[in-house]
């Protein structure tokens, strides 16, 4: 059984989503404040974390962030009442996988929770457990990234960003078809998030590098060359 955890204090909307988490087949663990959060979910028993961003003690992008400082890439859902780009991408921003903007249907959140863990046991089951391309390398057992030799943290969604390419070099990929590998969604031309990761990848990969691996092919995609 795949176990989830919660941190949201309003008991109500805490109560919610653990029942209807359950009514799908899921272990359910809920915790109502950022810091007694922090103490729980570096237990590598978790397969997906739903955060709440307003929350006592240590709110959902404090947790989050240290979270990923401290190493944990379970993939994690962050629940915001504020639903602007810049609200959204400072989710992003802090390890945030995907975000639900209050108030969401349950269907939703269930389906984006299904994408999450699917997409994560993918990431997971290689034939080939380290890719490599010129002097970047990803290894998917270990979860570790190098780049000439230099370690490089990335957050869940960025590591399968970034398998993706790795697992097709040389060949432009279209927004389309990332949005599809990697978010399990159709694509909406509305929606920048794909852009977003890739800003966050370019920063992490190519930013301190002289030789760029990441192209932009305007109007059609992008290419790891």
């Amino acid at each position: 059984m795949l176990k989830i955890g919660i941190a949201e204090d309003d008991v109500k909307i805490a109560a919610l989503l653990q029942s209807a988490l359950e009514e799908n087949g899921y272990e359910v663990q809920n915790i109502n404040n950022g810091i007694a959060a922090l103490e729980a979910f570096p237990d590598t028993g978790f397969n997906l974390l739903i955060i709440d961003i307003m929350m006592p003690g240590l709110n959902g992008l404090q947790l989050c962030k240290h979270l990923r400082s401290n190493g944990v890439h379970t993939p994690i859902l962050m629940l915001t009442a504020m639903g602007t780009i810049d609200d959204k991408v400072t989710g992003l921003e802090a390890g945030a996988d995907d975000y639900l903007v209050k108030p969401f249907h349950l269907r939703e959140l269930l389906a984006r929770v299904s994408a999450l863990l699917r997409r994560n046991a993918i990431s997971t089951i290689k034939t080939e457990p380290k890719l490599c391309f010129e002097d970047l390398c990803l290894d998917s057992y270990s979860k570790e990234v190098t780049r000439a030799g230099r370690a490089i943290e990335l957050s869940a969604k960025e590591f399968v960003l970034l398998e993706l390419f790795l697992c097709h070099p040389n060949r432009l990929l279209s927004r389309q078809f990332i949005a599809e590998q990697v978010w399990d969604i159709n694509f909406e031309t509305g929606t920048n998030v794909i852009d977003v990761y890739i800003n966050f990848l370019r920063k992490k990969i190519d930013k301190d590098f002289d030789r760029k691996l990441i192209h932009t092919k305007i109007n059609m995609g992008y290419i790891l060359k």
